[in-house]
């Protein structure tokens, strides 16, 4: 019997500031590698909302080098599973590929990500930005999620919409996206994470000779102060025949200490099964959908409970949502502990499996200032975790005072 080699983990600095991060799993027959920038929603003006999404497509549309339809080719030739996302507070940009095929992998991100940003490229996917914020403005949720953020952030830019409105992305200019790639997009505001098997000397030389010119830029970001104000909306959702509830409370922030806890207090009350929500409300035929997750961010997040039922079964769902959230600590004891951590965990394991979440991970955890730690680290915080913990963070964080948003089924 064979035992697989154990994972190493490197870390390596270049000279301009870009942080490389790799674990290395020699037995792996793929490697992935993404470009993680800090940077998203959160890090724009006002005006230029959505800039960063916006400017993910373009990264797409070709390089001094390559056509969009050279970009498109070279991945598929390579046989890579790749793509890019935004959030409120970062954006990246990855591939997943045969190990073998690492290198030219890397090749094409490094290039894209100094993009061409032509004009007529720039009023072409403004269209297709705009068919998608179309698009999401006919999902109940999402609608209802952009606008209780909104209230719940009030100027706060966190309250941005990753997508931007129809009027900010309409009045989006080439040059307004150069000037936020340029103080953004610089070596030292983003990281290259690898996972898979590939040789790490050989990787820092390649990012060297592919980014090493890449300016620094120092951007920062400004966090602002979070003044959470309960209370009570109504959000219009045409053509809706069911009622949308959206409760929403402080919780931590994404290094705080009290983080593990947090999950599983929640995870608790709101998991989609075995938890409160799914015996009182969705076992009882009172709600089709009851959960409650946890939502961390750079120095701050949300409890948010999601709730679909039908009109006339509204008032008292929210009735015992309200209650079950306010006695969860009373209720909690270490069986449902034990379940909880055990789901966690095993969501943590899952998703460390394949070389894109390792990458994923790797990156994601960089860009909020967060060091590095083995997944067994992590698990063993995970189980770490006991009643008197959960108890201890929802003394500190409950959730009696909460914005709720209502939509839909009137």
């Amino acid at each position: 019997m064979t035992t697989a080699a154990p994972v190493q983990f490197h870390q390596t600095v270049l000279s301009n500031g870009l942080t490389i991060q790799a674990e290395i799993v020699p037995d792996a027959l793929t490697a992935a590698a993404g470009f993680f920038f800090r940077t998203g929603a959160r890090d724009e003006a006002p005006e230029v909302m959505g800039v960063s999404h916006f400017l993910e497509h373009m990264m797409f549309k070709g390089t001094q080098t390559r056509t969009a339809e050279d970009v498109n080719r070279g991945f598929d030739d390579l046989g890579a599973n790749h793509n890019a996302f935004t959030s409120a507070e970062q954006t990246a940009y990855y591939a997943h590929v045969p190990f073998d095929a690492l290198d030219p992998a890397l090749e094409i991100l490094a290039d894209i990500l100094r993009p061409s940003l032509r004009p007529a490229d720039f009023d072409e996917e403004k269209g297709v930005i705009l068919e998608e914020i179309a698009m999401y403005a006919d999902q109940p949720f999402w609608v209802l999620y952009e606008q209780a953020l909104e209230r719940y952030y009030g100027s706060n830019p966190l309250a941005h919409r990753v997508l931007g409105t129809a009027e900010t992305v309409t009045a989006l200019t080439p040059e307004v996206m150069r000037t936020y790639f340029d103080r953004r997009y610089s070596a030292d505001n983003a990281i290259l994470a690898v996972s898979g098997r590939c040789d790490f000397d050989e990787l820092v030389a390649q990012a060297e000779r592919l980014c090493g010119d890449w300016p620094r830029g120092e951007p920062g970001r400004i966090h602002g102060d979070v003044v959470f104000e309960p209370g009570e909306i109504e959000i219009e959702l045409p053509n809706t025949q069911q009622r949308y509830l959206m409760l929403m409370s402080p919780s931590v922030g994404i290094g705080h200490d009290m983080k593990y806890a947090a999950a599983q207090a929640l995870r608790v009350l709101g998991d989609h099964e075995g938890s409160t929500f799914f015996w009182e409300l969705v076992e009882t035929g009172l709600a089709e959908e009851a959960s409650m997750h946890l939502d961390t961010r750079d120095g701050c997040g949300e409890a948010i409970a999601t709730i679909i039922c039908a009109p006339e079964n509204a008032g008292k769902v929210e009735e015992i949502a309200r209650s079950e959230m306010t006695r969860v600590a009373d209720r909690l004891d270490e069986d449902a502990l034990l379940r909880s951590r055990a789901k966690i965990a095993t969501a943590a394991m899952l998703s460390n499996e394949r070389p894109m979440g390792r990458m994923t991970r790797l990156g994601s955890r960089w860009t909020y200032g967060l060091e590095y730690a083995t997944l067994d680290q992590e698990i063993d915080r995970i189980d770490a975790v006991g009643v008197d913990d959960v108890k201890e963070y929802l003394s500190s964080f409950p959730m009696k005072d909460l914005l709720v948003a209502r939509g839909g089924g009137l």
